[in-house]
């Protein structure tokens, strides 16, 4: 398992193509040699690809809107080949499907759909996680739904081990559920402060069992983790992109 930094973290340093190849040149000296494509700002794929090719780094995985994928897969295949990126992601639900048990029902079978259409292709669909699917519904999590209800063929997850944390569910034991379904994971970790607000934090700073998490994603073979923050409230989010990587370094994890 190999560590990437999921852009998303450095949204805020990405508007332009000068920001992103400045960014991406950041991300490499801090040690990463992959990022996981997400919430960058308006660039050309093969520009951006270009750009990732001069700093060195992968692009390992992405995020993509749902829009695209159901409606537009073909152009969404074509991003991916271009970028020789394996493993297509979708961040979260639509709002639409988050309501009841029929909704997540609905939500796998075009998940479903969606990813015959990617592995017809050669690609790999993930469906990342937030805290709102451990809602539960009629006795069941939107989770264990998602997992029952699409093909295990086809739709792969990337469990996002912080977003379980906050939805009440134990992480170590939501990686192992996914083994066999889970090459790309989300590393973030959590922390509370005295006056019982609950943040993100970096990766080792927080109080979230790594060592466990880590052993648990080697056990099932998840190849790519992607170090994301969310907020770093205040401090330089490559700042924080760093701790994370020192840190996981440290608990063994491979650049």
């Amino acid at each position: 398992m190999k560590l990437a930094a999921q852009l998303y973290t450095v949204r805020d340093f990405l508007k332009t193509p000068e920001d992103i190849a400045e960014s991406l040149r950041k991300i490499k000296a801090i040690g990463y040699n992959a990022v996981q494509a997400s919430g960058v700002g308006p660039i050309d794929d093969a520009a951006f690809r270009r750009l990732a090719d001069e700093a060195g780094v992968t692009i390992c995985a992405t995020h993509v809107g749902f829009d695209a994928l159901k409606n537009r897969p073909e152009d969404v295949i074509a991003q991916h080949k271009l970028w020789e990126c394996k493993y297509v992601g979708l961040g979260g639900l639509p709002v639409e499907n988050r309501a009841d048990r029929a909704g997540y029902a609905s939500f796998a079978e075009t998940a479903t759909d969606i990813g015959r259409r990617m592995n017809e292709a050669g690609l790999k669909f993930i469906y990342h996680n937030h805290d709102f699917e451990f809602a539960k519904y009629e006795g069941k999590t939107g989770m264990d739904i998602l997992f029952e209800e699409s093909d295990p063929n086809v739709v792969d997850f990337e469990i996002d081990v912080y977003w379980v944390q906050a939805g009440g569910g134990d992480p170590i034991e939501w990686i192992r559920k996914a083994e066999g379904r889970m090459k790309v994971v989300h590393f973030k970790d959590m922390i509370v402060t005295p006056s019982r607000e609950q943040r993100f934090a970096e990766v080792g700073e927080g109080n979230m069992n790594f060592k466990g998490i880590l052993q648990a994603c080697l056990d099932i073979g998840v190849e790519w983790a992607a170090v994301e923050q969310d907020n770093c409230y205040g401090r330089d989010p490559f700042e924080s992109l760093a701790i994370s990587f020192r840190n996981l370094r440290e608990l063994g994890a491979e650049a």
